[in-house]
């Protein structure tokens, strides 16, 4: 017996915000349409996980977000056997349910998992769009209406957690990066209730911390992070300890690089 899941819980009734950076949103259209799954490639906290929200909606799919980790194995994507009323029963993982019901299965930092849940997905990224079953001796054929979507950060990821060519090539990849200025601006007026001159200087302030990437700082600050901010900022937040609790003490932990970062805080507010 299997334990049946329903996929209303994961759909999107509400548009979410999305403000489109290229032409995301048509490459993703064709390639659901033509059965392609995605890869999207980015920086953290550049809209990746929003616009697979906004996309969900717009196709009108229940949309399944898995973040990876490295614990994640592949029967946490397929599913287990489980005890359940004192029988043994099935339970669809993730990924199977996705397949089952016609749904939208994204896989947030692919790079993060364990390496055999890659190889769990590689018939459902080709032609087949099959997903083999081994523990119950099933075939899924995933329907037209299943999409496969990965995303990962390749400019943080080792070489060790790098994606190998016979998954990349898979998918058709969708670059993401920061938006432009104005546009983050915008972004972040919308979101967090500022207005237009602090949204900038906060913009102003991203792009400081940006130019540190490489030289003290893994990453600059994201636009989650300037959201945040702002949010702190509407809620009263005096703005330079809005920047310090919301920014800059979640980028490092490094005293030398704290205070370079502060003394650029302050200097815009």
């Amino acid at each position: 017996m299997t334990v049946e899941h329903n996929l209303d819980e994961y759909v999107i009734d509400d548009e979410p915000f999305y403000a489109p950076q290229n032409n995301e949103i048509e490459i993703f259209e064709a390639s659901y349409a033509n059965g392609i799954p995605v890869l999207l490639k980015g920086p953290t906290g550049c809209g990746k996980t929003r616009f697979m929200e906004h996309m969900a909606w717009k196709l009108k799919r229940p949309l399944i977000t898995v973040s990876c980790h490295d614990d994640l194995t592949a029967a946490d994507l397929v599913g287990r056997f489980l005890i359940v009323g004192g029988e043994t029963r099935w339970s669809d993982g993730p990924l199977t349910r996705a397949v089952r019901g016609g749904g939208i299965c994204y896989l947030d930092e692919i790079v993060e998992a364990r390496k055999d849940t890659t190889v769990v997905i590689h018939p459902l990224a080709d032609d087949r769009r099959a997903l083999p079953i081994e523990k119950t001796g099933e075939l899924l054929t995933a329907s037209a209406e299943f999409c496969l979507a990965i995303s990962y950060n390749p400019g943080y990821q080792s070489v060790l957690k790098d994606l190998k060519q016979s998954t990349r090539q898979r998918f058709v990849s969708i670059e993401f990066d920061y938006p432009p200025a104005d546009q983050e601006a915008r972004i972040i007026m919308k979101e967090s209730g500022l207005d237009h001159e602090m949204a900038e200087r906060l913009v102003k302030y991203a792009g400081m911390t940006r130019n540190l990437k490489g030289s003290g700082l893994e990453e600059g600050a994201s636009t989650r992070l300037l959201v945040h901010a702002g949010k702190l900022m509407s809620s009263g937040i005096d703005p330079r300890t809005a920047c310090r609790g919301a920014i800059s003490e979640t980028l490092t932990d490094d005293p030398e690089m704290l205070k370079a970062i502060n003394e650029l805080n302050a200097s815009l507010f």
